[in-house]
């Protein structure tokens, strides 16, 4: 018994703690804002103005987060326009007063002054049949009363934005390997993965294991994540998320709906 325990607690120090080590040197070598006072949440001048195209359009962004939560986890964040739209809707969930925040910042704004990547742009008729789905599954989240956000495991900011996505799967989307609490669930699941794409179990997003064609293959260990992606090959690290050739899903995702 004591040699596969011991080739589990080496295959957790490789997989999880030494890039997570690694990771945490990293980040604290780089000159970051030391509070929330001091970091830039301007807009990166990403989005045109809500009234310069009459297209719908839906996207989600991401973000590193501040300070020693920088080391772990990126934060994630939901923008709409319906057709027509003369201004954009943003919906963060935060630590702070009122969990699901509409409109707090820029749509494009820098996260903690961490300049933000699109994970999903759908414009057009296909935004136009998304949106109704975002608004109804924002209406129904269960986490929106003060004291109702948990930074570990969840319900976070990624859990918003992953319960959101699962009530449009025809996106075939999911967050990003290091978007901790993404699999948080106030009960263990076995079912479908947040694509639709493979299969996933999972205790309460602490321990849990997925196989899919979008989400690849990823392994859970206490919110941390590692794993293989399957597309476009690429190692999934804690801290880091993915590592490899560029998957294109940004400017993939950019193109206007047909």
């Amino acid at each position: 018994m004591r040699h596969p325990a011991r080739k589990v607690l080496v295959g957790i120090l490789v997989l999880f703690l030494l890039p997570l080590a690694v990771h945490a040197a990293l980040y604290a070598g780089k000159d970051r804002p030391a509070s929330f006072r001091d970091a830039d949440w301007s807009s990166v001048g990403m989005l045109p103005p809500a009234d310069a195209d009459r297209d719908a359009r839906f996207l989600v962004f991401t973000g590193r987060t501040g300070r020693w939560k920088g080391i772990f986890a990126v934060h994630s964040w939901i923008v709409f326009k319906p057709e027509n739209a003369t201004t954009w809707s943003r919906y963060d969930m935060v630590g702070w007063g009122q969990p699901v925040r509409t409109n707090g910042w820029a749509p494009d704004a820098r996260w903690f002054g961490d300049t933000p990547r699109v994970l999903v742009d759908v414009q057009g008729s296909a935004a136009t049949a998304l949106i109704p789905k975002v608004k109804a599954a924002i209406a129904a989240y269960s986490y929106t009363h003060s004291g109702d956000y948990r930074i570990w495991p969840g319900p976070n900011s990624n859990t918003f934005t992953a319960t959101v996505l699962r009530a449009v799967p025809e996106l075939e989307t999911t967050l990003p390997s290091n978007a901790v609490g993404k699999d948080f669930r106030p009960y263990p699941y076995v079912g479908l993965t947040d694509s639709g794409t493979g299969m996933e179990a999972s205790l309460w997003g602490l321990l849990g294991v997925k196989l899919g064609w979008i989400e690849g293959v990823e392994v859970n260990v206490l919110g941390l994540v590692a794993g293989l992606d399957l597309r476009h090959p690429g190692l999934k690290l804690p801290g880091f998320g993915r590592i490899g050739v560029d998957d294109g899903s940004a400017i993939a995702a950019s193109a206007p709906a047909k």
